[in-house]
C-alpha cells in the first residue's frame, strides 16, 4: 500500500513537472515571438525616421537654395 501511495505521489509530481516545462516552453515562445514584433516595429521605426531626416535635409537644402536665388535676384 505504501508503495502505491509512492507511485501516485511520483506520478503527480511528474504531471507537475510536465505541467511546468510546457508552461515555460510557453512563455519562452510568447516571449521569443513578442521580441521579434518589437525587432522589426523599431526597425521600421527606424527607416521611417531615417526617410523623415532624409526628407528634412532635401526640403532644408532646397529652402536654402531658394533664399539664395532670392536674394541674388535683380537688385
Amino acid at each position: 500500500m505504501a508503495s502505491n501511495a509512492n507511485s501516485s505521489t511520483n506520478q503527480a509530481n511528474n504531471t507537475g513537472d510536465d505541467a511546468h516545462a510546457e508552461l515555460t516552453a510557453q512563455l519562452e515562445e510568447l516571449l521569443n515571438t513578442l521580441s521579434n514584433k518589437f525587432a522589426g516595429v523599431s526597425s521600421e521605426i527606424f527607416a521611417k525616421m531615417d526617410e523623415m531626416s532624409r526628407r528634412l535635409d532635401n526640403l532644408e537644402s532646397q529652402l536654402a537654395a531658394n533664399n539664395r536665388d532670392r536674394n541674388a535676384g535683380p537688385s
